[in-house]
């Protein structure tokens, strides 16, 4: 006769067998993601006055799916953050959502979610089907005062805030002001089918899209998103303006260095297979530069070619543990930038060292040339003037569509 014991003990491994497992946990992918950065301070920013107010800013999704979940992040708030209401819909414009799709957001069963200073917070599945390249609205509502936010600030999509009360069900939001950043969210998954690829751009403003049309999507990232749009490839923007891969920016906003975010912001994205590194412009370019009279970092400490293909090599083992391809990206011109000591023959001459390796070290496992697709071939050192933006650092909408051309699809397989 089995005692109590051993009859428990078989009927627990009898509820473990495999024909009795739980389902497998649904497979997610990132279908849209912006980096966390810290605020600076700025009295003009609706986003650092918030206090009672709701939120509704704007996600472009890589590819399309029946479900979705949410991030936000309260990386770099100094104290719990607390969302009364969130919501999710698919947009019409900035203010306005399409009623029938409007969903509300849970976490972990609830409507309102208290995040951590320094964490982040994954919202329930919920059902929203939307197509390859659909916009969605995400709103959300502050029942307190934010001291501390964590934003994306090159987000060039204008963000609605409303006047104080709940309005993340409004079809329409009414608009006390407008930002051209994003607030604590920083990805947007999507479930994944079979054979689902994922590319995560890491770099700086010239992957964030500085210069091109607010309100638009036109980075190369959004660019590449659109080309290969049902192709089973989904593309996500990890760029920050100003970012360096081996020094923290000099003002909060900057970003950390690429080494150090990327595992935060690359490694953890679900069902990340690729990723294309564009980051060395500001490393080569900011040491003995200024801004408007700031020096945005002390020539003492710039680094050598062979610093930035150490960057790179640690990077490229980075995600070779975790079986994902590392594509380099060689670095753009920028002669007649508008900021001494940013570009200089030196300099130039060290950019030029850094892309040879990028093509020749056959240490990347691919390689997309951008340095050839922008620069004048009749001035190698400067863009060419019909990609080049008026600040001829940063390429035209026309320039960045170019890049997004020059990513093979060989590459992403």
């Amino acid at each position: 006769m089995k005692s109590p014991m051993i009859a428990a003990a078989l009927a627990a491994l009898a509820l473990s067998s495999p024909s009795q497992a739980a389902p497998r946990a649904e497979p997610w992918v990132a279908t849209w993601a912006a980096s966390p950065e810290a605020a600076d301070p700025d009295p003009d920013e609706p986003l650092m006055k918030l206090q009672g107010q709701t939120v509704r800013e704007r996600m472009r999704l890589s590819v399309g799916g029946q479900r979705i979940r949410v991030r936000l992040s309260n990386q770099y708030g100094s104290a719990p953050l607390t969302v009364g209401a969130a919501t999710a819909a698919l947009a019409i414009d900035a203010a306005s959502v399409e009623p029938a799709s409007l969903r509300s957001l849970r976490f972990r069963g609830s409507l309102a979610v208290t995040i951590p200073a320094g964490a982040s917070v994954l919202s329930d599945p919920v059902d929203l089907p939307a197509p390859h390249g659909a916009e969605i609205g995400v709103s959300l509502y502050f029942p307190g005062r934010v001291a501390t936010p964590t934003l994306h600030a090159l987000a060039l999509k204008h963000a609605v805030i409303t006047p104080p009360g709940d309005r993340t069900h409004a079809a329409h939001a009414e608009t006390e002001a407008l930002s051209e950043s994003s607030i604590l969210v920083t990805q947007v998954l999507t479930d994944s089918r079979a054979g689902q690829r994922l590319v995560a751009a890491i770099g700086d403003s010239l992957t964030d899209g500085d210069a091109s049309t607010a309100d638009a999507d036109r980075s190369w990232p959004s660019d590449l998103a659109r080309r290969l749009a049902g192709g089973g490839v989904s593309v996500v923007n990890e760029g920050i303006a100003g970012n360096r891969l081996l020094a923290d920016g000099p003002i909060a906003s900057l970003g950390v260095s690429g080494l150090a975010r990327f595992e935060r912001d690359i490694l953890s994205l679900p069902g990340l297979t690729h990723v294309i590194v564009f980051e060395g412009v500001n490393d080569i370019g900011f040491p003995g530069a200024s801004r408007q009279g700031f020096v945005l970092a002390d020539a003492k400490n710039a680094p050598s070619v062979g610093d930035m293909i150490a960057g790179y090599g640690r990077l490229i083992a980075m995600a070779h543990a975790r079986g994902v391809k590392v594509i380099g990206a060689t670095l753009t011109p920028c002669e007649g930038v508008d900021m001494p000591g940013y570009c200089t023959e030196a300099k130039n001459a060290m950019r030029e060292a850094v892309n040879r390796w990028i093509r020749t070290g056959g240490t990347f496992d691919g390689v997309v040339d951008f340095d050839a697709v922008l620069r004048d071939p009749a001035h190698p050192s400067r863009l060419l003037a019909r990609y080049a933006s008026p600040d001829h650092l940063h390429p035209n909408d026309a320039g960045y569509q170019a890049m997004a051309d020059a990513v093979s699809f060989k590459l992403l397989r």
